[in-house]
C-alpha cells in the first residue's frame, strides 16, 4: 500500500474514505496511539478547548445514516473489549445489558458501550465504536481496495482534539493491525515543515513488504520494547553531538525503561517537536549557546515560548543556509542521524529590513517521571526515510530529499 500524507502545521493528514458511499476525512497520522477516530455528526461534534482550530477548513465529519455498510461494534468483539481495557471478557457486556445465558455462550450481540479514550499530552475524546467499509490505495494512487468492517471510533465530544486521528500503534485496534501488516510494517518520508498546506505535493505512506525492503544507505536501530506501553514504538538515545563535540552521556532512561517501564525515547509522528528531559536539555543548550555569535532574539522567545531565538541576516530578504552548529542524534547500534538544518533551526516569519529570525525547535519534556523520558517528534524525523520493521524488530534511518521521493512515486501535482 501507498497513501500520500498532507503536511499541515503539527503534523501530517491521512485521507480516509469510508461508507458506502465514501465520506472524506481526513486525520492525523499518529503513531504514539492505536484508536483510529473520527469526528461524528455534521452538527453535534462538539471540541472543547479547541479555539485555534475554530476556523479551520480540515475539520471534515463522519455521518453513519449517510452511510449503508454502517453498523455499531458489538459487546464481545476484540476491539470492544481493548478500548475498554477489560481483563474480563465478559465486562462490556455487561455493561451492554446482555443475560448471563447470553454471555456464557458468547452470543450477546448488542452494541459495545460508549468509550472514552485519552492522549498522553491531556487530550480526550468520547464515542461509540463503529464498523464500515474503508477505502485505500494499493501499489500506486491509482488502484483502489476496501476493507470491510473497518472498526473505528465515532467521536462526538473532544477536549483539546479537534481533528480525527488514525492510530499506527500495535494494539489490535490500530489501522496497520486491522488491515494486517504488523507482520511487516510501515515507512514514510515526511515533507519539509516548508510544505505545509501545499495541496500539490503529499509525503508517502508506504506499508506493507515495499515499506520495510531497505536501501544501502539504511540504518537501523532495536525497538526498544516498553512494559508499560508495549504498543507504542521506543528507540534508545546514547548520544548528542553539537557541531563536533559529543555531548555528556545521555541519561540512562532514555535508553532504559524502570521497574514500572518509565523511560525510553518514545518516537512519535502525532507530536511536533523533540523533548528531551532536564538536565540533558539544559545542558544541550548551554552546548550550542557559546558557538552561535548571532544576537539573541528574547522577545521572540518569550512570544514563542522556545529557548534560543536568534536574528539572522538575510541578504535581499531570503533566509540562506546559516553557519549553525549540526546537531547528530546517536541511537543504539552505532545509528547516526545527521539532523537537516531546517529540522532544529527553522524560521518564524519572513525576513525584514534583511533580518529574520530563526529558533530552535526542541522543548524540554514535561517534569515527570511517568511514561517516555523523551519523544523524538515528527518535525525532526522531516527530509528522512523513517522504517519501522515490525517483523525484525528495529526501526532505520535515512536521510533523504522526500519531496524528490514523493514526486518518484507519483504524489505530485504539476
Amino acid at each position: 500500500m501507498i497513501e500520500p500524507l498532507r503536511a499541515v502545521r503539527d503534523g501530517y493528514l491521512l485521507t480516509l474514505i469510508i461508507g458506502t458511499p465514501g465520506q472524506v476525512i481526513q486525520v492525523y497520522m499518529d503513531t504514539g496511539s492505536d484508536l483510529t477516530w473520527v469526528p461524528c455528526g455534521n452538527l453535534s461534534f462538539d471540541c472543547l478547548d479547541c479555539d485555534d482550530y475554530r476556523n479551520n477548513k480540515l475539520i471534515g465529519t463522519f455521518s453513519p445514516s449517510n452511510s449503508s455498510s454502517s453498523f455499531r461494534d458489538t459487546c464481545g468483539s476484540s476491539f470492544c473489549i481493548d478500548i475498554h481495557s477489560s481483563d474480563n471478557s465478559f465486562d462490556t457486556c455487561i455493561e451492554a445489558g446482555c443475560s448471563l445465558s447470553t454471555l456464557l455462550k458468547a452470543t450477546c450481540s448488542r452494541p459495545c458501550p460508549s468509550f472514552a479514550y485519552s492522549y498522553g499530552e491531556g487530550g480526550l475524546v468520547a464515542g461509540t465504536l463503529t464498523r464500515d467499509n474503508l477505502r485505500v490505495h494499493g501499489s500506486s494512487p491509482y488502484i483502489t481496495k476496501d476493507v470491510p468492517r473497518f472498526s473505528f471510533g465515532c467521536v462526538g465530544t473532544t477536549y483539546r482534539e479537534p481533528i480525527g486521528i488514525a492510530g499506527f500503534g500495535r494494539g489490535v485496534l490500530s489501522l496497520p493491525s486491522q488491515l494486517g501488516f504488523l507482520q511487516k510494517g510501515f515507512s514514510h518520508c515526511f515533507l519539509a515543515f516548508k510544505y505545509a498546506n501545499n495541496q500539490n505535493i503529499s509525503s508517502p505512506l508506504f506499508m506493507g513488504d515495499t515499506a520495510t525492503s531497505s536501501s544501502d544507505n539504511m540504518q537501523f536501530t532495536p525497538m526498544l520494547k516498553s512494559p508499560m506501553f508495549p504498543n507504542y514504538y521506543y528507540i534508545g538515545l546514547e548520544a548528542i553531538t553539537v557541531g563536533n563535540v559529543k555531548s555528556a552521556e545521555v541519561p540512562l532512561n532514555l535508553r532504559e525503561f524502570d521497574s514500572q517501564g518509565n523511560g525510553g525515547m518514545l518516537i512519535d509522528s502525532g507530536t511536533t517537536y523533540t523533548h528531551l528531559p532536564e538536565p540533558f536539555y539544559s545542558q544541550l543548550l548551554s552546548m550550542l549557546q557559546p558557538i552561535i555569535a548571532y544576537p539573541r532574539a528574547t522577545d521572540v522567545e518569550r512570544r514563542t515560548g522556545f529557548d534560543l531565538c536568534y536574528e539572522v541576516p538575510c541578504p535581499n530578504n531570503r533566509f540562506t543556509n546559516d553557519p549553525f552548529p549540526s546537531i547528530t542524534f546517536h541511537f543504539m547500534n552505532n545509528v547516526s542521524l545527521v539532523l537537516p538544518q531546517a529540522n532544529y533551526f527553522y524560521a518564524m516569519s519572513a525576513p525584514t529590513n534583511s533580518t529574520g529570525v530563526k529558533c530552535l525547535l526542541f522543548q524540554s519534556m514535561d517534569d515527570s517521571s511517568y511514561g517516555p523520558a523523551g519523544v523524538f517528534g515528527n518535525f525532526q524525523q522531516q527530509d528522512v526515510k523513517v522504517v519501522y520493521d515490525l517483523e525484525k524488530e528495529r526501526i532505520g534511518f535515512q536521510a533523504m530529499d522526500c519531496a524528490a521521493a514523493a514526486i518518484s512515486q507519483g504524489l505530485h501535482k504539476n
